[in-house]
């Protein structure tokens, strides 16, 4: 399992376009008007790591097993739509399924294409949406607040606990402060979490610029990484239009060679996907038998049994040990058999903490 990732951004900034680029498919309708995209189009795509086939090789498995990244192109947002302008509250219901947020950004000129304002501002596009999302998630802790406040003349303790906890939320929220900064007791953060608030869903700034500027980007893309790297978030330069040249391509030497003559170094679905892992600090680790080689994907400080429940319930209620090789160790002895003769397979046990790249053979009883 990987993670899904929502593409956001107000109408025609080119969420589509990049859309059908990532998940080389297409499903996401694009046009020069608002709207295009109603219903959210959702595409599964293999997170990409080398380290998976040259594993699958050592091991001679039958079948070789990516994990996935669940793309999500949600519906242009646009001004007032925390109060249903443009069918924004059904938009704002999709944005609440998802890990993480890729809000594009419109960081090019081109007067044939429409922009719902006058002029090319992506800052003020950024908290066009920013707005919005604080204004949907008010209302959410206003709605639980009042269902609460009629439970609290019970003088149930609790719930007086989770009212001041949610009035705290509504004064950061007010105060244009991000919620993340709000400091959380550990009794709480069950709770927090309960309320699936969409400020406090991790952002990352696609920046899309032409052609010309896809290499270094230029002072739209540079504002906006300004104010990421304030709100410790992260940005990629893309051009969508390019991307959905790329993807057009057949072989994967050509898709290559255009990338070289472009001067990039990567496709935009490996920077999103590297920086959505450091966004949600999320970590791979394999499991490598004759049947199949396979990643998978768990957040960091995983323990042992927590992995292993990754792949069955079961593995995690009987879990004994894991027998663990690291990824290093096993391309340099060539396998988990010479590993074991050398010594570099160690026993783990249940307060391990996974690392990337562990090769893991769990070992369980039910």
């Amino acid at each position: 399992m990987g993670f899904k990732c929502g593409i956001i951004g107000l109408p025609n900034v080119g969420k589509s376009t990049l859309f059908n680029a990532l998940t080389e498919s297409n499903k996401a309708e694009i046009a020069n008007y608002p709207f295009a995209t109603i219903e959210p189009n959702v595409g599964r795509v293999p997170v990409p790591d080398k380290r998976l086939q040259i594993l699958s090789n050592i091991g001679k498995s039958k079948k070789t097993i990516p994990t996935y990244i669940d793309f999500v192109d949600i519906a242009g947002l646009v001004k007032g739509a925390s109060t249903g302008e443009g069918l924004g509250n059904k938009f704002l219901s999709h944005i609440r399924e998802v890990d993480a947020i890729a809000h594009v950004v419109r960081c090019f000129e081109n007067n044939n294409i429409t922009h719902v304002s006058a002029s090319i501002n992506p800052l003020e596009d950024i908290d066009t949406i920013t707005t919005e999302l604080k204004l949907a998630d008010l209302e959410t802790l206003q709605n639980k607040l009042n269902s609460f406040e009629k439970k609290s003349k019970s003088g149930d303790k609790k719930i007086k606990e989770q009212i001041y906890f949610i009035e705290q939320i509504q004064n950061q929220l007010n105060s244009n402060e991000n919620i993340n900064n709000l400091k959380i007791k550990e009794d709480d953060l069950n709770f927090f979490n309960s309320l699936n608030l969409i400020t406090s869903k991790p952002i990352l700034y696609i920046c899309n610029v032409d052609e010309k500027s896809v290499v270094s980007g230029n002072n739209f893309s540079k504002f906006v990484k300004e104010k990421a790297n304030k709100e410790f978030n992260n940005t990629v330069i893309v051009s969508a239009e390019i991307e959905s040249q790329i993807a057009e391509l057949d072989s994967e030497n050509d898709k290559l060679e255009m990338l070289k003559e472009l001067g990039l170094k990567e496709t935009t679905l490996k920077k999103i996907i590297h920086a959505g892992y450091n966004l949600l600090k999320l970590i791979t680790f394999f499991t490598c038998i004759p049947k199949e080689t396979r990643a998978w994907t768990v957040t960091e400080n995983t323990t042992a049994p927590e992995a292993a429940g990754k792949i069955h319930t079961d593995f995690k209620k009987g879990f004994i040990r894991a027998e663990t090789i690291s990824y290093e160790d096993f391309i340099n002895f060539k396998g988990e058999a010479t590993c074991r003769e050398a010594g570099k397979l160690r026993q783990e046990g249940k307060d391990y903490i996974v690392k990337d790249g562990d090769v893991f053979r769990f070992l369980f009883n039910i």
